[in-house]
């Protein structure tokens, strides 16, 4: 189809970084510089600058980035981990993978996390909580570090959508024992294929997770364990620490754009917005997404649809917990679940231009 917005535009994004990335890309293959080379380690060390945090680790993707760190912080076999299930599936997967129970709780009016749910959810089997910072807005980490020190629980942040987020000053990802982020695509900082990164201030988790993503090889070549092979490339690394010097620029862009959606749509009363980003208070949020709540939702979606509006529906339209193969069914959610009835994200990315957000506030005014 012949978009007029697309919901991400590959191409524009390409367009705009294509030397320096050709060069990157010239540059390390040039050297040979394949795996866990030093492209990797400036990467790892500008990451770690980026959010706040002591070390970083590149891993393969996001999942993995869970999955290694719920193991190297011990969580296994009887243990019950809190999140949420408007997220995808693959908080979850990496809870079930290392051999735990995901144990899911409701969400509040900003999509993330309800707080005041987790203490009910705690059983003497709880051993963390993954919060997930969705569409780049931080979950109320004041609140959810006071509930985890009260009870002995270890916090793991989903912070696949948040780089860059920050509440009361933090940035998504330095709050608790380790950050996990995405580089998929699609992301506010994105490769060109698959990626993610653990972050973290703990000298003992950050060794862990380096070796557990590399076979569990130690550098003596003895091996410390059964591991897995979930290393980020040289050459990807080498790509995203190029992006990871626009990504500011990036973020300002997205803001403005959330602020005109807000303007232009703030009054129609079918619609529920996200905040808008404001400059004071614990909040700043970074739109990873432009996540909103409107009635007549499927209608609208083929009305934008037939106008040449790119849209999304968060995660096809079901949470983690209405998946019946997942066999988290029991789970009564009704905050999230009338969420999942209305829920649509529309384009939200840099490269949208100004006439862009303005076509699709004008269109979605035209529906309702």
């Amino acid at each position: 189809m012949d978009w007029k917005v697309r919901y991400i535009d590959y191409p524009v994004h390409y367009q705009k970084i294509r030397d320096e990335v050709l060069g990157t890309i010239d540059k390390t293959l040039a050297q040979g510089d394949v795996m866990l080379r030093q492209q990797l380690r400036d990467f790892e060390a500008n990451l770690a600058r980026f959010v706040g945090t002591r070390y970083a680790v590149g891993v393969s993707n996001c999942t993995d980035a869970m999955h290694l760190s719920l193991r190297a912080a011990g969580i296994g076999a009887g243990d019950e981990v809190i999140t949420v299930s408007h997220t995808m599936v693959a908080t979850a997967a990496a809870i079930h993978h290392a051999g735990a129970t995901p144990v899911l709780v409701d969400i509040g009016e900003d999509h993330n996390m309800d707080v005041g749910c987790i203490e009910a959810a705690i059983t003497p089997r709880t051993k963390a909580i993954m919060p997930v910072h969705l569409n780049g807005r931080v979950c109320d980490m004041g609140r959810l570090m006071s509930v985890a020190e009260r009870h002995g629980l270890l916090v793991i942040e989903d912070a696949a959508q948040a780089l860059g987020a920050t509440f009361d000053g933090t940035r998504a990802g330095a709050f608790g024992l380790a950050g996990c982020f995405s580089f998929y695509p699609a992301k506010l900082l994105g490769a060109f294929g698959d990626g993610g990164a653990v972050v973290t201030n703990s000298e003992e988790m950050a060794e862990k997770v380096s070796l557990l993503r590399n076979h569990g090889r130690l550098p003596d070549g003895d091996v410390f364990g059964w591991s897995f092979n979930c290393r980020l490339d040289n050459l990807h690394a080498a790509i995203l620490d190029v992006k990871l010097r626009q990504l500011p620029g990036w973020i300002k862009r997205r803001r403005e754009i959330a602020g005109m959606y807000y303007e232009g749509l703030h009054d129609v009363p079918s619609l529920l917005l996200p905040l808008p980003p404001l400059d004071e208070g614990p909040y700043f949020d970074v739109f990873q997404n432009y996540e909103i709540e409107a009635e007549r939702r499927d209608a609208l979606v083929a009305h934008l649809t037939e106008q040449g509006v790119e849209t999304m529906i968060s995660w096809g339209g079901r949470g983690v917990h209405q998946f019946p193969a997942l066999g988290l069914t029991h789970h009564r959610l009704p905050r999230t679940e009338r969420m999942f009835e209305r829920v649509l994200m529309i384009p939200m990315h840099p490269d949208l231009s100004d006439e862009q957000v303005e076509y699709v506030v004008e269109t979605l005014r035209g529906f309702y």
